[in-house]
């Protein structure tokens, strides 16, 4: 079968079809009462990909309408199996963030290591882009995004290189912006309990396509 599905959730339904070597988000599929947030998550990683065109590291938005979303397929195994160790490839990844915040976009869930894919050939690459930001200016709201979307990649270097980190890689991490401050006094008690009481699912969790 050239069909596979991955992920079925409230959220609707992931596929693979790995003879077009694409991914597909249905979220026509998903719960009448999740209904409107899925389709408005796959909109928002659609207007992503868009931004996105052409960067390496960062899926081909197919198609994208009516809830379905199209994106091609990258191949790779989720940074919490990889584990990768070779400084090169947080070197690589510096590089892919900063792309990102050049087309003005910010990803805002880089802490989620299903997110983080390790190629085949040892270089990173990102999915999952439904909470991500697209800034037509790039003030001090895109910023302080900006800064969260490095200091979460610096956590994962500091899980699995830490020795390679600079003294500049330290001093942001030890400097939350005010945005995150706000986030983890405020906002996450609340985000882990829908999403591990109401949507029963941790962050590490119904990642399917966040493998691939």
């Amino acid at each position: 079968m050239s069909r596979q599905i991955l992920k079925a959730d409230l959220f609707g339904v992931i596929t693979l079809d790995t003879e077009r070597a694409v991914i597909e988000r249905d979220a026509r599929a998903a719960r009448w009462w999740t209904s409107a947030l899925a389709r408005i998550l796959a909109r928002r990683e659609a207007r992503a990909l868009r931004a996105l065109k052409g960067v390496a590291g960062v899926p081909d938005l197919r198609a994208y309408g009516g809830g379905l979303l199209v994106r091609s397929f990258i191949p790779g195994e989720a940074m919490h199996r990889a584990r990768p160790r070779d400084p090169r490839y947080f070197a690589q990844a510096l590089t892919l963030v900063r792309a990102l915040h050049r087309h003005s976009v910010v990803h805002n869930d880089l802490a989620k290591e299903p997110n983080w894919l390790v190629t085949p050939g040892g270089q990173p690459a990102l999915v999952d882009f439904q909470l991500a930001t697209v800034s037509g200016r790039r003030g001090r709201w895109f910023r302080m995004l900006a800064h969260d979307d490095l200091r979460h990649l610096l956590k994962h270097k500091r899980t699995y290189c830490r020795e390679r980190l600079t003294a500049r890689e330290r001093r942001i991490l030890a400097s939350p912006s005010p945005l995150a401050r706000a986030w983890m006094s405020t906002a996450k008690p609340v985000y882990r309990f829908v999403t591990r009481r109401v949507f029963r699912w941790a962050d590490r969790e119904g990642a399917g396509d966040r493998t691939l």
